[in-house]
């Protein structure tokens, strides 16, 4: 059984007054909408972007974020947050329709001022799910 020294500095633990809301801001996709919007997907953390979908929604490909991200905004609230519709369609012998929604922040921060992606920055997609599906998620089929 190990023991605990005193003299472990306690500034290790404490988080840094810079960054309050830890997230990672690379870039996982990225889509240029019609109207030329260059809209990043970040991983982000369990809140939102890419870590908090591809888990909670079963989004596991850029393929299905840039489809919908590819159009015009089908909703703008004027205050940079931006829903784009999509539709996965599986043809075949067991043919399926899914509609599914991307939420983009466009904008440097987030709403309730907790994130911020940087000067000359956007946050980016903040969430993407299916609807009309048990907790919002989509089919595995999605995915492939």
């Amino acid at each position: 059984m190990g023991h605990l020294s005193g003299t472990a500095s306690t500034a290790e633990a404490a988080p840094s007054p810079a960054q309050p809301h830890p997230w990672d801001h690379r870039v996982k996709c990225n889509e240029t909408d019609a109207d030329g919007r260059r809209i990043p997907t970040r991983y982000g953390n369990s809140e939102f972007g890419w870590n908090h979908f591809t888990h909670r929604h079963n989004i596991k490909k850029c393929r299905i974020v840039n489809e919908a991200l590819s159009g015009n905004p089908d909703r703008d609230d004027n205050h940079g947050r931006l829903e784009y519709f999509g539709d996965a369609i599986r043809t075949g012998p067991n043919p399926a329709h899914v509609k599914y929604v991307v939420i983009v922040q466009y904008s440097r921060k987030t709403k309730d001022g907790k994130y911020d992606a940087g000067r000359g920055k956007k946050i980016g997609v903040i969430n993407a799910f299916c609807r009309n599906q048990p907790n919002n998620k989509c089919p595995a089929w999605m995915n492939q």
